[in-house]
């Protein structure tokens, strides 16, 4: 099977704005795009390709994930905050199966672009009682407790499962997660939805998922090296994906034996094995096929587990 071209879900979250569509051509009926849900295979919102869902592509070639056929394990979007997001965290695998029949989410965030001043909440700054934490969610000083790290584009963060987080706005990061959609709200700053009422909180789900320990940064990323057609680095790798950065100035060639390979075009433009991309564009690879690039841009290679 060829290379394919994803077409997102749009999605016009009261945080949102319009870098979105600044960037890279996001046009909602709505009056923001919050997020561009780039690759995914989740009913809460399925990408496309070819005038199909994407899971009916995946599930019409053998051994599309990778050689033991597995689910497709991630879900890939752009994200504008043009206000902070809630204080939130997610579940890890077991909680979220028990008792959301989904995925856990454990997720890497790389900095796109960000405002003068701009960051995010990733953790705590010192460890903290479930009780202290708590009183501080429900009397409105949970930011207290939070690790806040200001950021600048290409920075990179792996956030596991558990780990209390917000986006700043200011910030557009793409977002590689597990294919999951459970967020426990934490904290959302007295915020209405659409219907005038208190977006819902889940302090109770929250306080049983949180790590409670001080913050300890686990992305490991790594410097960039030479690659035939430009040059390459790890962004981050887990159990559950693995993420490298591309500048690509040439001609790239690789074949992953062991995963497919989805692409998303952060900057500049080209071709992926003849099909003509430019910045904001997504694409997904099956396992064993040969990748092509060609031109200049950055580009994020996600995988599973094993090398991209």
């Amino acid at each position: 099977m060829p290379i394919l071209k994803t077409t997102p879900v749009l999605q016009d979250y009261l945080w949102g704005g319009n870098k979105l569509t600044r960037l890279f051509g996001r046009v909602a009926s709505g009056a923001c795009v919050a997020e561009s849900w780039e690759v995914s295979v989740h009913p809460a919102g399925e990408s496309v390709v070819n005038g199909k869902k994407l899971s009916d592509a995946i599930a019409e070639t053998q051994n599309f994930v990778d050689r033991n056929n597995h689910p497709f394990p991630v879900l890939i979007k752009y994200i504008d905050a043009a206000q902070n997001l809630s204080v939130q965290v997610h579940p890890n695998d077991e909680f979220a199966q028990q008792y959301e029949n989904d995925n856990g989410k454990t997720e890497m965030w790389y900095i796109i672009s960000a405002d003068p001043d701009a960051g995010i909440y990733c953790g705590l700054r010192q460890a903290v009682t479930p009780a202290l934490f708590a009183e501080a969610a429900q009397n409105g000083t949970v930011e207290k407790f939070l690790n806040f790290i200001p950021v600048r584009a290409g920075d990179c963060f792996l956030i596991r499962a558990g780990t209390v987080h917000a986006i700043g706005a200011g910030c557009v990061i793409c977002e590689i997660q597990q294919n999951s959609n459970v967020t426990y709200r934490v904290y959302d700053y007295n915020r209405r939805g659409a219907d005038g009422k208190p977006r819902e909180l889940h302090l109770e789900k929250a306080l049983r998922v949180i790590d409670f320990e001080k913050f300890v940064d686990r992305t490991g990323s790594t410097p960039f090296e030479r690659v035939e057609g430009g040059r390459m680095r790890l962004l981050t790798r887990c159990r559950y994906f693995t993420c490298r950065e591309l500048d690509l100035a040439g001609e790239f060639r690789n074949v992953n034996e062991n995963s497919f390979t989805a692409l998303n075009v952060i900057s500049g433009s080209g071709t992926a094995c003849g099909l003509s991309f430019v910045a904001g564009d997504s694409f997904i690879l099956p396992c064993g096929e040969q990748l092509v690039l060609e031109g200049e841009a950055k580009v994020i290679l996600t995988g599973r587990p094993e090398e991209v």
